[in-house]
C-alpha cells in the first residue's frame, strides 16, 4: 500500500491511526521511512540518515525504494519489506514519482492517494511553521500527478477531522 498526497494531506496522521487499530493484526506492517532529516516532535516518526550514510546505503542497494524531494531524500529499507514474501501488506508513505519503481518489486501494489482542497492544505502546512509562505506556494505549485501501470489506485479525501477518514482509510488497507 503506497500512500501518496501533497504535504498537508494528512497521509502521516492516517497512516498513525491505522497503524494504532491494526496494531493487533499482522497481516499488515509499517515500515518507517528513513530521510536525511533530523527528527523533530511534529514531523513523522523517521530513522534519520546523514546525506553521505544515505548515498552510501542507496549505492549499496540497501533500499527498496529511494527518492529525493523540498532537498531531503528518502527511502525505504529493503529489509524492512521483506515480510511481503510471507504475504504481509506493508503500508507506506512515498513519493508518486517511485510508484512505477514499487510496481517492479513483484508485488501487488495499491496506491492510497489522500486528496485535500489546497487551501486546506496550505493552512496545515503554515501550522507546521517549518517552511515560509513563498516556499508554501511553490510547494503547492508543483504538480504531481500519479502514474500506474498494474497498480490499483483509491482515493482518500482528508478535509474533515481524521478521526472521520480514518475508518474509510482502513477499510480501503484492509480491502486491497
Amino acid at each position: 500500500m503506497l500512500v501518496v498526497g501533497p504535504s498537508g494531506s494528512g497521509k502521516d496522521t492516517l497512516i498513525g491511526l491505522a497503524r494504532d487499530a491494526l496494531a493487533n493484526d499482522t497481516r499488515f506492517i509499517f515500515p518507517r521511512r528513513v530521510i536525511t532529516r533530523e527528527a523533530q516532535a511534529d514531523a513523522e516518526d523517521h530513522d534519520t540518515m546523514d546525506l553521505a550514510a544515505f548515498e552510501r546505503a542507496e549505492a549499496a542497494g540497501q533500499f527498496a525504494l529511494s527518492w529525493g524531494a523540498h532537498g531531503l531524500r528518502y527511502g525505504i529499507a529493503a529489509e524492512s519489506l521483506a515480510a511481503l514474501d510471507q504475504g504481509h501488506t506493508a503500508i507506506i508513505n512515498v513519493s508518486r514519482h517511485v510508484i512505477g519503481a514499487a510496481e517492479n518489486l513483484d508485488h501487488r501494489v495499491t496506491v492510497l492517494s489522500v486528496i485535500c482542497d489546497p487551501t486546506l492544505l496550505a493552512e496545515r502546512i503554515a501550522k507546521r511553521g517549518r517552511e515560509t509562505a513563498d516556499e508554501i506556494t511553490q510547494r503547492l505549485k508543483r504538480e504531481a500527478p500519479i502514474h500506474v501501470t498494474t497498480a490499483r489506485v483509491i482515493k482518500i479525501r482528508n478535509e474533515t477531522r481524521p478521526e472521520d477518514v480514518s475508518t474509510a482509510f482502513i477499510d480501503a488497507i484492509i480491502s486491497a
